[in-house]
């Protein structure tokens, strides 16, 4: 395999107004809205042609957040200040900010919608 593995993700949500403003919230960033009468559907900024995978917030009631066992890592510049912003946010800190060796730091939080998300770090 010479690409990274994962190409985009999707995090399920029950109240799909409060997953936007936490993730929005966390990452300062703006989602946009690609949704349809039939799936409410929000993607996180991203650029399908360079390295690393582009991701959404999905409501599909067939589908119910949290419980799930995939762990999606965001790339931040310090996961130990998106970690207290998704404190702030409402969500809660998991794991707070570790060492992994020579691969840099890591902190797993909970957002609001019970979902587990990893955030990775070099410094």
């Amino acid at each position: 395999m010479k690409n990274n593995p994962v190409v985009w993700f999707e995090i399920h949500v029950q109240d799909l107004q409060r997953a936007k403003a936490f993730y929005e919230q966390v990452f300062q960033t703006q989602l946009t809205n690609l949704g349809d009468e039939n799936m409410e559907y929000w993607t996180f900024p991203g650029d399908m042609e360079t390295n690393g995978a582009a991701g959404a917030l999905v409501k599909e009631d067939a589908v119910p957040s949290g419980g799930n066992s995939v762990t999606v890592y965001f790339s931040c510049q310090d996961c130990a200040v998106e970690a207290k912003r998704a404190k702030a946010a409402g969500g809660q800190i998991r794991e707070a900010k570790m060492a992994i060796g020579e691969h840099g730091f890591i902190s797993l939080v909970t957002d609001t919608e019970g979902n587990v998300i990893g955030l990775h770090s070099m410094q």
